[in-house]
């Protein structure tokens, strides 16, 4: 009598703990689990070219109708690239940035930046999205659909 209260119990255990899982949707996706695939964690968005990550890239809108680019682009690899053009919407921005060495990234905009790219007549509006492509002299491009932002809050100094 006692062991088949035991065996009672542990069936209604496992029924219950997949009872718990069918419900709840989980499964055994591990890595391809659709949130795990989320990667976008601020307004920016991210891409990556081999050894480049481009990071937290968005725009700012300005009131002459430019934008400014906010985001950061490091190199992880031994050899070292350059930013050669970025273009939002196929006009090509003035930037400046650093060549990207190993753990030596440019940043656009903020108290840390040491690149800045500003994209004049390009009249993109807040919450708009944007095409920005990041040429480089080794990498291939990386393309991305970025946000407009507003010129307030966080970002009201962009482009000062």
């Amino acid at each position: 009598p006692m062991r088949k209260k035991n065996l009672k119990s542990a069936i209604s255990a496992l029924f219950g703990a997949l009872l718990v899982l069918s419900l709840t949707g989980c499964s055994a996706a591990g890595p391809d689990a659709m949130t795990r695939l989320t990667r976008q964690v601020t307004d920016g968005v991210e891409g990556k070219s081999g050894d480049i990550r481009v990071v937290n890239v968005l725009l700012v809108e300005q009131e002459d109708g430019s934008a400014v680019l906010v985001g950061t682009v490091a190199n992880s690899g031994e050899a070292s690239d350059s930013i050669t053009q970025i273009t939002a919407d196929g006009i090509p921005g003035a930037f400046s940035a650093p060549e990207l060495f190993t753990n030596e990234p440019a940043i656009f905009e903020g108290d840390s930046s040491n690149s800045s790219a500003r994209f004049e007549g390009l009249n993109a509006k807040a919450s708009g999205h944007v095409t920005i492509q990041f040429y480089f002299a080794d990498g291939a491009p990386v393309i991305l659909e970025a946000i407009v932002r507003e010129k307030n809050d966080i970002y009201e100094n962009v482009g000062n």
